[in-house]
């Protein structure tokens, strides 16, 4: 089975081989809130290069980010991931107006994956269900310097299934939830004395329950070499540790996307797993 179809519905089969590498072109855009609970949008579209990597050790793209894998065994992997947000640009009239602008997040830290269970169908589709451990450092850039921003803690169940309701299309489901340092809290959701206003009160925020998000995805093939993505997520922020911020506005808040890849070019040479 082809590289594109696995890598980018969501796992590999037991028994395929793959390209060590493949290189391509995607994009896309998404429509998202600009903090976790926050009322405002950002709308974000680009098109780039694309790379897939399957080194025995580093690993770029397969569904997984950008990984340094430790320990790969059949049911377990331990690796070091990665992971990224965009920043926010508030409006004037905004609950943050008058307050620095939120930057670019990016989240670097170990990841433990356990592989609950594959799932076989009658008609030749296959499944997975996957538990997910994740503890990042958390940083943010305006690409004039680096600032340490917490850290957060996110346990993920995620199903990912292929080829069972039409050939050679993939679907994705997964439940996480969010915890973090104060730290990062304070990011969000504090307000000191200098930016009081008379409709911001002073907050001083607290680590903790940051919220759950439930997400889907469906890929699919638009042509030879070329797939289509559609997706979005629903975030819930009750019980949240900073429900009483004046910056916290929406208990619920979603993100919405679509995009493609279109596979140029792979190796040769096969990857070792």
């Amino acid at each position: 089975q082809s590289s594109l179809d696995r890598n980018l519905t969501g796992f590999e089969g037991r028994d395929e081989t793959q390209p060590l590498w493949e290189f391509g072109v995607g994009g896309g855009a998404v429509d998202v809130a600009n903090y976790p609970a926050s009322s405002e949008r950002n709308f974000i579209a680009l098109a780039a290069p694309y790379l897939v990597y399957r080194g025995d050790i580093f690993r770029v793209g397969d569904g997984g980010g950008v990984r340094a894998v430790v320990v790969d065994e059949s049911d377990f992997e331990l690796d070091l991931s990665f992971g990224g947000a965009f920043a926010a640009d508030s409006d004037d009239n905004s609950a943050r107006a008058g307050m620095p602008e939120l930057d670019f997040l990016f989240e670097v830290g170990p990841q433990l994956i356990y592989k609950v269970r594959d799932f076989n169908f009658q008609n030749g589709g296959t499944s997975r269900l996957n538990a997910r451990l994740q503890a990042r450092a958390v940083f943010s850039t305006d690409f004039g310097g680096i600032e340490q921003r917490g850290y957060v803690f996110e346990p993920t169940l995620s199903y990912q299934q292929r080829g069972v309701l039409f050939e050679k299309t993939g679907l994705n489901l997964s439940l996480s939830l969010t915890f973090a340092s104060e730290q990062l809290h304070d990011y969000f959701y504090q307000v000191d004395d200098a930016f009081v206003t008379d409709t911001r009160a002073q907050y001083d925020a607290k680590g903790g329950y940051l919220g759950a998000e439930v997400s889907f995805g469906v890929s699919f093939p638009l042509h030879e070499n070329i797939r289509g993505f559609l997706g979005g997520s629903v975030q819930i922020h009750n019980g949240a540790a900073n429900e009483n911020s004046p910056l916290y506005e929406d208990d619920i808040t979603y993100s919405v996307g679509l995009g493609f890849v279109w596979r140029l070019y792979e190796s040769e040479e096969t990857a070792n797993w």
